[in-house]
């Protein structure tokens, strides 16, 4: 048995974890992965090469760089028996929140939280994929992923049309109020997510691995909208909702391209 230790820059929450390991399912020589989220490191116990292993992870753009290769007297591995019920349970608060922001955002005619309506919808996304994809075939899985990643384009090219349609047309200035009460609300939802993830994964210390939410890309994002808000009164101006919106647009898509590379 070996084990290959790999830094994952980019990898700052549990979502980047699941496609981690829907790209690597069905590689027959892999016989655990160990994630190390707040470290960002991925150990992976294998028998064998590591060069497809390797080639796999290198296909997301995750920022990925392998540290070491060596050999492990390791056989054993600790399951978390909890892990599908936790993914339902993430799953549901990202869509539900998914729900609250679009149907908020068209409300307040705030783009920032249609496109983090967008982002949550991006997780459910991924969950959904680990959850349901469970038992089926690896051209099944690729496919459910392919489907979610163009689906996800799509809404976030709608949304891009939307926003350069109301740089260049005179709108009606989005309720700030709004925006900054549902982000605060949805960054919470993202703070119970990761803590709830992060806490099934080591009883010790939950309360230190719960301050990962300060680094993760969904918790800028509740931060980006809340402050937009702020700047939409003070400037009484909707450009910074709209650029808000542009910027996690942007994030969406390479989002979305992740979960295309895991069809590939």
């Amino acid at each position: 048995m070996q084990k290959s230790i790999f830094v994952i820059t980019k990898m700052d929450c549990p979502s980047e974890e699941n496609l981690i390991r829907m790209k690597l399912d069905g590689l027959s020589n892999i016989k655990h992965l160990d994630f190390d989220i707040p470290n960002r490191k991925l150990i992976v116990f294998h028998i064998g090469q590591i060069e497809q292993i390797e080639k796999s992870i290198s296909e997301l753009n995750l920022g990925d760089r392998k540290l070491v290769t060596e050999s492990t007297s390791q056989t054993e591995f600790t399951e978390n028996a909890n892990q599908k019920e936790l993914l339902w349970t993430v799953l549901i608060i990202n869509f539900l929140f998914f729900l609250i922001e679009v149907a908020t955002g068209i409300i307040s005619r705030s783009m920032g939280l249609i496109a983090d309506s967008l982002d949550m919808l991006a997780d459910s996304f991924v969950y959904g994929i680990s959850l349901f994809a469970v038992g089926t075939t690896q051209i099944r899985k690729k496919q459910i992923a392919k489907l979610a990643g163009y689906f996800q384009i799509t809404l976030a090219i709608i949304g891009f049309f939307e926003v350069l349609r109301r740089f260049f047309y005179v709108e009606k200035l989005p309720d700030f109020t709004v925006m900054i009460i549902v982000s605060s609300f949805a960054l919470i939802a993202n703070g119970i997510c990761l803590y709830l993830l992060q806490k099934s994964k080591s009883k010790e210390q939950a309360h230190i691995k719960a301050s990962l939410i300060f680094t993760s890309n969904d918790v800028i994002i509740n931060f980006g909208v809340i402050v937009a808000g702020i700047m939409v009164n003070l400037l009484n101006s909707n450009k910074p909702d709209l650029i808000i919106g542009i910027i996690v647009f942007i994030l969406v898509i390479r989002g979305a391209m992740r979960i295309l590379k895991i069809g590939n």
